[in-house]
């Protein structure tokens, strides 16, 4: 009976270690994955010489799926934020909602945006936006702020190409156009109890939180863009959806036709097209094109922003 139990108790403990490790110790996210796979190795009785080939190969397996998709999909953001899509995106549902709405408005734009970008990018992009709007509806701060945070943080919790997802769907072999599907249908209802409907709640519970004022200046400076220098609304949402729109057509052909796998050209080419590594490169060529050269950026200045979303990525790439 504990020899059938012994791998779950050791994975329970690798646990505790790792975030000790992390917690406790302040050690790197990296290396404390590194010690607490080597440990857990070791309590599951593997022999010391083919510890780290197993873990060299974990590795392996799992950076070959999502390394593309986590590097086009930090690429496509980049280009969105920089070429002022994001913005567009923001300010036009802000604009269409109205003041009495404001806070379904900065959902909505969290959501739309968060689909595209990960988390800590939308979060950058579209705080200042929160203070700015907050500032000229004459609302409170957290009153945009946790919706905007609410949505951004579903749609990288349970939307592929975002990390998490994707990584389970690789694990568990599951379609990401599914996946992504599945996602959509419990991430509306949680966006929206977690959203608004918790913030009026929160409102009556913690009245004094809703009449603080926060400092934007802390961000320090911050990216504006003038009406001419920034995308249309239509242009943009293309761009931000485009990998959602090509995965979800991937998937419902999938499911119209009962067919797993291709039967035919059509078939094929449109499968192709919906796997996400496809989906997200053609994503990025669209925003190459709709957020740099129709934007009259030049193409060194393009590839500066392809490179620079390259970097805050490495160490996920690793985690």
């Amino acid at each position: 009976m504990f020899n059938e139990i012994w791998p779950l108790i050791s994975v329970v403990l690798g646990i505790i270690i790792l975030l000790v490790l992390i917690i406790g110790f302040k050690l790197n996210t990296f290396i404390s994955l590194i010690i607490t796979s080597m440990i857990t190795a070791l309590m599951l009785g593997i022999p010391l010489t083919k510890i780290m080939e197993t873990i060299e190969k974990g590795m392996g397996s799992t950076l070959g799926h999502i390394a593309l998709i986590f590097g086009l999909g930090a690429i496509l953001g980049k280009l969105l934020a920089d070429g002022g899509g994001a913005t567009r995106i923001a300010d036009t549902l802000i604009q269409k909602f109205g003041q009495k709405h404001v806070q379904w408005a900065m959902l909505v734009a969290a959501f739309v945006v968060g689909i595209a970008l990960f988390f800590e990018v939308g979060l950058v992009l579209l705080i200042p936006l929160v203070f700015t709007v907050a500032k000229r509806a004459n609302v409170s701060v957290l009153k945009l702020g946790l919706p905007m945070v609410t949505a951004l943080s579903v749609t990288h919790g349970f939307l592929p190409p975002h990390p998490g997802p994707v990584v389970i769907a690789k694990e568990l072999k599951a379609n990401v156009g599914e996946v992504l599907l599945y996602g959509m249908i419990i991430a509306i209802p949680v966006t929206l109890i977690a959203g608004p409907i918790f913030n009026k709640v929160a409102q009556k519970m913690i009245p004094s939180a809703y009449r603080r004022e926060g400092d934007i200046s802390a961000l320090g400076a911050q990216k504006e863009f003038t009406d001419q220098e920034m995308p249309g609304f239509g242009m943009s949402l293309l761009t931000a959806t485009l990998p959602v729109i090509l995965m979800l057509i991937s998937t419902i052909t999938q499911l119209v036709t009962g067919n797993a796998k291709p039967t035919n050209l059509f078939e094929s080419i449109i499968y192709m097209v919906g796997t996400a590594g496809t989906a997200m490169l053609i994503a990025v060529l669209f925003a190459i094109v709709t957020m740099g050269l129709m934007r009259k950026r030049k193409m060194n200045h393009i590839m500066e922003s392809v490179t620079n979303a390259i970097y805050p990525i490495g160490m996920m790439l690793l985690i």
